[in-house]
């Protein structure tokens, strides 16, 4: 078998669409005869036609193309439909590094029907409703956060707001009021919005929080889950 056909059979078992996670879980590198497989996947499907791109780090099979989309709920003529996809496919990205690595994750009540991958982001994350961490008038900028994660005080440890094409500074807004937690705060988007992220935080009004607020790209994110994945099985 060529290297594709080991992708092409392990995307056919997962349903015809996987995560570079789930290829790199399912393929039997014993034959390949190089030191990085997971790379080679990577490019496999980056440059044979037999593979569509669905988001970042999630690949289909074009013979399947129809039928993935409508299980994904992905209409390709709805620039809406596919915005709300990827955003739910990111957040429960986030949501399941905040769980490997021992949060409690949350997300808003408006989002818990979003889907990641087959699965409504409610049964991804570990908390229904928000803790009462702090004052009401506080807890409403919280509560509408993307993802937060909490730590074992039920304190919350790191928010991220996913900025696919909305405007950033609403997020930056959030994280403004939120500002004197001991807390990490984070804008993940498209690698192509960071420079737009940089003239925005850079706004004199965000001095504050200029230095407390990362930018993560949809790319880093997933290497990272890749990586969670990874030592997670490594310690099994």
């Amino acid at each position: 078998m060529r290297q594709k056909d080991y992708v092409i059979s392990a995307m056919r078992q997962n349903g015809g669409y996987a995560t570079f996670q789930q290829l790199n879980q399912s393929i039997d590198f014993s034959s390949w005869g190089t030191k990085t497989p997971q790379a080679s996947v990577r490019r496999i499907v980056q440059t044979n036609k037999e593979f569509f791109r669905i988001a970042a780090g999630l690949w289909g099979l074009n013979e399947n193309r129809q039928e993935i989309l409508k299980k994904l709920d992905i209409c390709e003529s709805d620039k809406k439909s596919i915005e709300n996809f990827t955003h739910g496919y990111i957040q429960g990205i986030i949501s399941e590094i905040g769980n490997l690595r021992g949060f409690e994750t949350y997300v808003p009540p408006q989002d818990k029907n979003r889907l990641f991958l087959e699965r409504k982001l409610c049964d991804v994350v570990s908390v229904s409703h928000i803790y009462d961490f702090t004052y009401p008038q506080i807890i409403k900028f919280a509560k509408t956060v993307d993802v937060v994660w909490f730590n074992e005080r039920r304190l919350p440890d790191a928010f991220y707001e996913v900025e696919h094409t909305t405007d950033i500074k609403n997020s930056l807004n959030k994280f403004y009021e939120l500002q004197d937690f001991r807390a990490k705060f984070y804008i993940v988007a498209p690698k192509e919005r960071e420079r737009q992220y940089a003239d925005i935080i850079s706004s004199s009004i965000y001095k504050k929080i200029k230095n407390i607020v990362s930018f993560v790209s949809y790319d880093t994110l997933i290497k990272q889950y890749e990586k969670e994945i990874i030592t997670i099985e490594g310690a099994i």
